[in-house]
């Protein structure tokens, strides 16, 4: 049987993703700040004191990844640390300076789902999204 490499759906998928984080890093290149660190700044904003495994999961990235970023953002000024009511983990929050910036972030990242969205037909952007949460969920 012959199969097509170039209809993967993981190909296709990985290559999408790579073309949307160069799209979105364009925008947020000159601010310092990666779409990881980014996406680690918006969980943060939300302000949920939750412990860094739930943030992760929400975002679906891996526990470790999201420490990682986390100290990289503490040595940037941007998210300060503090032990944890509980157990023996630590609570992170934006500082002011990360408050700033998140805030200054997000016409920005504005801009580029604006940009994306164009490159589709509405119901195809919506589609799109659906199905991104689909495979996510999943």
């Amino acid at each position: 049987m012959h199969y097509e490499f170039s209809d993967c759906v993981l190909l296709n998928t990985v290559m999408a993703a790579r073309a949307m984080t160069r799209r979105y890093d364009a925008q947020l290149r000159r601010f310092g700040v990666s779409v990881v660190q980014f996406s680690v700044l918006m969980v943060l904003r939300q302000k949920r004191d939750e412990p860094v495994s739930h943030m992760a999961r929400r975002i679906a990235m891996d526990r470790t990844t999201m420490i990682r970023n986390l100290e990289l953002l503490m040595r940037k000024g941007l998210v300060s640390s503090a032990p944890a009511t509980k157990g023996n983990g630590r609570n992170f929050k934006l500082t002011q300076e990360g408050e700033r910036l998140a805030e200054e972030l997000v016409p920005h990242w504005q801009e580029a789902q604006r940009e994306v969205r164009a490159l589709l037909d509405p119901p195809q952007a919506d589609s799109l999204l659906s199905a991104l949460r689909t495979l996510t969920a999943g």
